[in-house]
C-alpha cells in the first residue's frame, strides 16, 4: 500500500465505551491515522459530502460503523453511501455488537465491506481491532481517492 500521509478513518459510533476501545486501540497500531467520530447516520452523510459543518472534511480511507445507530440505522447509511458513485468505493466496515445473523445479512445486502461482531472483553476487542488494522492497511490496497 502506498500511504501519503496519515490514514483518514471515519468511526461512527454512539457508544463512548466503544468509541474509547477503538481509540485505544488503533493508538497502540502501527499507521499513523486521523481519526474521525460522529454518532449519528445524518452527520456521515453530511461529513461525506463536507456539507455544512463539515465542508473541510476530509475523504476517509475507511469508515469503521456501527449498525444501531441513532436517526439513522447503520444500513440506510451504508445504502446511502453505497450508491452514491463518489462514495461506494470507501471500505466500511460494520462493527457491532449485534449477534443476530439477520443484521450481518442485510448489512452484506447494503453493500458492507465486512461485518465484525464486538467482542465484549476489552483485550478481545483490542486484539479484534489490531487484526482490522492490519488486514485494511497492511494486507489490503485501499482504492486511490
Amino acid at each position: 500500500m502506498v500511504n501519503l500521509g496519515p490514514l483518514e478513518i471515519l468511526v461512527v459510533e454512539d457508544n463512548p465505551a466503544d468509541m474509547r476501545f477503538i481509540m485505544d486501540s488503533l493508538r497502540t497500531g502501527r499507521i499513523l491515522h486521523n481519526l474521525h467520530f460522529l454518532d449519528s447516520g445524518a452527520e456521515v452523510l453530511a461529513f461525506l459530502r463536507r456539507e455544512g459543518a463539515y465542508a473541510d472534511a476530509p475523504r476517509p480511507h475507511l469508515i469503521l460503523m456501527d449498525l444501531k445507530l441513532p436517526q439513522m440505522d447503520g444500513c440506510e447509511v451504508l445504502r446511502s453511501i453505497k450508491a452514491d458513485p463518489s462514495l461506494r468505493t470507501i471500505p466500511v466496515i460494520v462493527l457491532t455488537g449485534s449477534e443476530d445473523d439477520a443484521d450481518a445479512t442485510r448489512a452484506y445486502g447494503a453493500h458492507a465491506n465486512c461485518y465484525v461482531r464486538k467482542p465484549l472483553s476489552p483485550d478481545k476487542f483490542i486484539a479484534v481491532m489490531q487484526r482490522i488494522e492490519n488486514f485494511w492497511f497492511h494486507v489490503v490496497q485501499l482504492p486511490p481517492e
